[in-house]
């Protein structure tokens, strides 16, 4: 055996070790659990109200926050100015806090005694213990991936590119929308996945912000705490099954309009 087959031996042998260690809790949630139990806790409508307001109100914040962290991207992206790490930074930061401490922050700026929650009271609008004070906890924890894929992604676009289409005429918003937008939509696409991934599986921010109504992560803790872990199981892997449905129908979609924007870019290069 030669030195370059015994590393890629060793390279499958790491490679399986990780796979393991992600599939082994998993495998053993499904075999331990029970059809009867299983099919018991799908019929249950707590159960299916947490799960459908949790992927609701993620996929919600995700869509709505998206039109503001798309743009800011392409102008970190785009643009050098004085105090850029810092902003980077401050992006970055809900990453690295403590759940509970992200939550704690949240509360006090949209609690009727904050800022977001005075105006919001205004208005007759209780955030804390709403579906509107969850999709804001969701994205606090979550938008830094949004942001840097999609930064990233409009970094790889040239330059030259967004400056021949405004030398053709286009004005700026026409050149965002039809020559940096399409070419970064990859890297938007798997950022919004992260980003809504991120938010669905949130616990700690939110439980702080509204324990009720329940989303699935807390309705799990939830009968974890209260009757066990035969009890918290069957919600756990009901969950995990339609987020993964959820994913892979958002893999295919976003592969297909990315197969749409390449046939179309290069349909536009030969009529060209």
């Amino acid at each position: 055996m030669d030195k370059r087959s015994l590393f890629h031996w060793v390279i499958l042998l790491l490679s399986s070790l990780v796979l393991l260690f992600i599939l082994a809790p998993l495998l053993g949630m499904v075999f331990d659990t029970s059809a009867g139990e299983f099919f018991e806790t799908v019929k249950d409508d707590e159960v299916q109200a947490s799960v459908w307001l949790t992927l609701s109100v993620a996929f919600l914040a995700t869509l709505v926050f998206s039109f503001f962290a798309i743009p800011f991207a392409w102008l970190m992206a785009r643009y050098n100015f004085p105090g850029k790490r810092i902003v980077q930074g401050l992006v970055d930061l809900p990453v690295v806090l403590p759940h509970s401490a992200a939550g704690i922050a949240l509360l006090g700026f949209i609690s009727r005694d904050g800022l977001l929650g005075r105006a919001a009271d205004t208005v007759g609008l209780n955030l804390v213990g709403n579906p509107v004070g969850i999709a804001f906890a969701m994205a606090f924890v979550s938008l830094s991936f949004l942001i840097n894929a999609s930064r990233d992604g409009f970094a790889a676009v040239p330059v030259r590119l967004e400056k021949a289409a405004m030398n053709l005429g286009a004005s700026p918003l026409k050149m965002f929308f039809t020559v940096s937008l399409p070419l970064t939509w990859r890297n938007i696409a798997s950022g919004f996945v992260m980003m809504f991934a991120r938010g669905m599986s949130e616990f700690g921010a939110i439980v702080i912000i509204a324990y009720h109504p329940m989303t699935a992560p807390v309705l799990i803790y939830e009968r974890f705490n209260q009757f066990g872990l035969s009890y918290a199981r069957p919600a756990s892997l009901f969950f995990i099954l339609v987020a993964l449905v959820i994913f892979i129908l958002i893999r295919l979609i976003s592969n297909r309009t990315n197969n749409s924007l390449q046939k179309r870019s290069t349909g536009q290069k030969v009529n060209a």
